[in-house]
């Protein structure tokens, strides 16, 4: 288990639990009472520390090397039945954004998110969850194919960002992200965005346009990270967690400025706390809102998607 700064109390409280397990075993003194008390105070100390989190403590939650990434959701979802697509066919298979069909309880649906991989080997090999412009045209590729077969999509976004390098923008990162928007804003199948960890600047919106746009309670989705929006304002990371106040990126603060439909409650200490659960918190609701948007006519999810989108924010006309 891997420890966040604020979360050293419990570290602490759960290595003198571990050590009164391991002299119970032995069975020579009685610690019943004691692993009892121990078990007591690491419950307690549980809602104090996750009862109050600040925005940059929940930017950290949403980073933790523990949490479920989109394809442990999608294999616990899909109880393995995921047949898994590659390539955009025109540049290569980015394997920043993997996606393919599945089955949800009798229902096929097309499932296409952002992985960062679960060791150090794996998330270079994934591009650390940073897609290139074949990723977005991949994942383009995947909902078109969805369309073609009338099945729901559901999008899974966990990305510090597309990938900023000189040859992404040589292939055109920001049209494949821009195409990805207006596109998925006509899809004539219902579509479902969940963010499960970091939901950063247009990397995430490239597959975030939705009928319905979900974050998991320790999650955030802004422009810019909290990093970055100090180093441009105040030339260093120190500042981290001003900026994260400022940006007003968590859930909570989304849902209040109506920019996603809702919140998906997380177990108490995040996700990776309780995976089996999280992966069934998440089937559900992905399954209770398939069942209101497949009752909508694809015209009427259509326009009902647009307009959400389009009343989102403030402009004047000159």
């Amino acid at each position: 288990m891997n420890y966040l700064d604020f979360e050293k109390p419990l570290e602490e409280l759960n290595d003198q639990l571990e050590k009164a397990k391991q002299i119970a075993e032995k069975g020579k003194v009685d610690v019943k009472s004691l692993i009892e008390e121990i078990e007591k105070k690491i419950e307690d100390t549980k809602k104090h520390v996750y009862g109050d989190l600040s925005p940059w403590q929940k930017v950290q939650l949403s980073r933790h090397p523990d949490r479920p990434y989109t394809l442990d959701y999608i294999k616990n979802i899909t109880n393995n039945s995921f047949v898994e697509i590659f390539g955009d066919r025109n540049v290569k298979d980015d394997k920043a954004m993997i996606g393919g069909f599945g089955m949800v309880d009798g229902q096929t649906i097309m499932f296409i998110g952002q992985q960062k991989g679960s060791n150090t080997k794996m998330r270079q090999f994934r591009n650390f969850g940073m897609p290139n412009p074949e990723g977005y045209r991949k994942a383009l590729r995947m909902m078109k194919l969805a369309e073609k077969f009338n099945k729901p999509i559901v999008t899974f976004i966990d990305t510090p960002g597309a990938f900023p390098g000189l040859e992404a923008e040589e292939r055109g990162q920001g049209e494949a992200i821009a195409r990805n928007l207006f596109e998925m804003s006509i899809l004539k199948v219902p579509v479902i965005c969940i963010i499960i960890g970091e939901g950063a600047s247009g990397g995430a919106l490239g597959i975030g346009i939705g009928d319905k746009v979900l974050m998991l309670e320790n999650t955030w989705y802004s422009v810019i990270s909290p990093e970055s929006c100090s180093s441009i304002l105040w030339r260093n990371w120190d500042n981290k967690e001003k900026a994260a106040d400022a940006l007003k990126l968590t859930a909570t603060d989304m849902f209040d400025l109506k920019l996603v439909d809702g919140i998906v409650k997380e177990p108490l200490g995040g996700a990776h706390t309780n995976p089996e659960k999280m992966y069934q918190t998440v089937k559900s609701e992905i399954k209770k809102s398939l069942v209101k948007l497949l009752e909508l006519e694809p015209s009427q999810r259509v326009e009902k998607r647009i307009d959400k989108f389009c009343a989102m924010g403030v402009y004047i006309e000159g």
